[in-house]
């Protein structure tokens, strides 16, 4: 089970204007504008949900998952996952959870992508039965194949998604936190995905959280979204709580956001 409890975080940033003068004066006078990444952030997620955590640019979606991947400590408030406190127990915690950050890697760029898989075999210690039923599930579902010898600057980025979400879950873990992972994707390696993850929830019992601005993705594999907007929980219910008539998701998700003003 995940809890979020009264979460806060803020970041303080650097603010100048342009030109050389200005370089300069900020040497000796920062400027700094404090932003409220999270604010007050409250929910309760069960086992084997699947959870669509959603909201425009700059919302606060990475900086919770990063929370609850122990990335990041909260300024203030109660973080708990499986009974653990994400970054005050890291080293046991990274062992129970998955990570898929769509616009960051874990593949070492030049070598090829199973010499990864068993560098991030030795990091987990993964036993070589539990690696090896668990390489050749997941290269059959995803269908890696050839995609193992190929060096990871040399994928496309659906093939490089796709070895990404293999990696992440090579640990068997009973968390999958996915940060836009299929940004980029074409439509059938979109649908791979979707179908792949899920199977990984259907069979394995897998908790997923969900980030995306794709809300065919929401509406595909989760019944449950989560609305965060300038920090804040503006909403936590179905999708059929918000749909009216015949729109769309995405139109319906667009008129959600206009009338939180966010």
């Amino acid at each position: 089970m995940i809890t979020m409890e009264h979460v806060c975080k803020s970041y303080k940033v650097a603010k100048r204007n342009a030109g050389f003068g200005e370089a300069c004066k900020a040497l000796f006078h920062r400027e700094y504008e404090v932003i409220h990444a999270l604010n007050d952030v409250s929910f309760t997620i069960n086992d084997g949900e699947m959870v669509g955590y959603i909201g425009p640019n700059g919302a606060g979606k990475s900086s919770t998952i990063k929370i609850l991947s122990g990335i990041l400590t909260p300024d203030s408030g109660k973080c708990l996952v499986d009974g653990r406190v994400p970054w005050k127990n890291r080293i046991q915690h990274v062992g129970e959870i998955g990570v898929v950050f769509g616009q960051r890697t874990q593949l070492w760029w030049d070598v090829p992508v199973i010499d990864s898989f068993e560098l991030l075999k030795d990091i987990y210690s993964i036993s070589e039965n539990t690696y090896r039923s668990n390489l050749n599930e997941l290269t059959e579902l995803l269908n890696l194949g050839e995609l193992l010898r190929t060096p990871a600057r040399q994928l496309s980025l659906g093939q490089r998604m796709r070895c990404e979400i293999a990696a992440s879950l090579l640990h068997s873990p009973r968390i999958l936190f996915l940060d836009e992972p299929t940004i980029g994707l074409d439509a059938v390696s979109k649908l791979a995905v979707r179908d792949f993850i899920k199977k990984q929830n259907e069979v394995h019992g897998t908790t997923v959280i969900l980030t995306t601005h794709d809300m065919q993705d929401i509406e595909a594999l989760t019944k449950r979204i989560i609305l965060i907007g300038k920090g804040k929980i503006l909403m936590d219910g179905t999708l059929n709580d918000i749909k009216k008539g015949n729109a769309n998701i995405d139109e319906t998700i667009a008129q959600l956001y206009r009338t939180y003003d966010i």
